[in-house]
């Protein structure tokens, strides 16, 4: 995984809404995304055709999080905290948030947020997924991370992860973003500040995934890691 460079993170998520890394080698990304069939380690499956959010479907990983994920989710929380409590104080916003990810989960869990939220996604030919934003309960983290853990080109084609920018009294503004094995890409939860004239306003922040295809291999599958810091009631 390359270094988290704060300075650089900050940057390209405030010009762009978003900031690309490479996150995970080929070897891990298939340990990954094998757990996916497998018949333990997941609280629940959604069947997104049956809720309204798209096709595919997802699994919420349960506690204990599998090692990788943990690790990453322990890793990449002080950095992008430290972007939060930027954002806060531009907005005006009181809370605050601490700066090791147990001392935040612990907050969740004694407003009764207790369920972990990282969770595996997978698509097949035809798949995609509704603009939304993962809000699970009061406590939300402003930032999150999808990785790809399929071989674009080879797996599957299309697939785009998309982010949409809807600032006051603008049309909204999107983005389309092809992501190599392994790359993460990091957006905001529900809004990010954008400065205005007279100050930081909120720009509401919305994701999915552009509809999959196959790729030259004869299943059609591409398989996501989401990973978001708070746990959910």
């Amino acid at each position: 995984m390359e270094p988290i460079r704060l300075s650089a993170l900050a940057a390209d998520v405030a010009a762009n809404g978003f900031a690309r890394l490479a996150f995970l080698d080929a070897v891990t990304c298939r340990e990954l995304a094998a757990l996916y069939d497998q018949p333990t380690g997941f609280r629940s499956r959604v069947v997104m055709q049956r809720h309204g959010y798209g096709s595919g479907e997802y699994k919420y990983l349960s506690y204990p999080l599998p090692d990788t994920v943990g690790r990453l989710r322990v890793l990449l929380y002080p950095p992008l905290a430290a972007i939060a409590n930027e954002w806060a104080e531009r907005l005006g916003e009181t809370r605050r948030f601490p700066d090791e990810l147990q001392d935040y989960l612990r907050q969740c869990h004694e407003a009764g947020q207790t369920r972990p939220t990282p969770l595996l996604l997978r698509y097949g030919n035809g798949d995609y997924n509704c603009l939304h934003q993962d809000l699970y309960g009061e406590f939300v983290f402003p930032l999150q991370l999808t990785i790809l853990l399929s071989e674009p080109g080879t797996d599957f084609t299309g697939g785009e992860f998309l982010l949409v920018e809807q600032r006051p009294r603008r049309q909204s503004r999107g983005e389309a973003i092809a992501l190599a094995q392994g790359e993460a890409v990091i957006f905001p939860v529900r809004h990010r500040p954008v400065q205005g004239a007279r100050g930081a306003y909120r720009a509401t922040m919305r994701h999915g995934v552009s509809t999959v295809r196959p790729g030259t291999r004869q299943a059609c599958i591409r398989q996501t890691l989401g990973i978001i810091f708070h746990d959910a009631a």
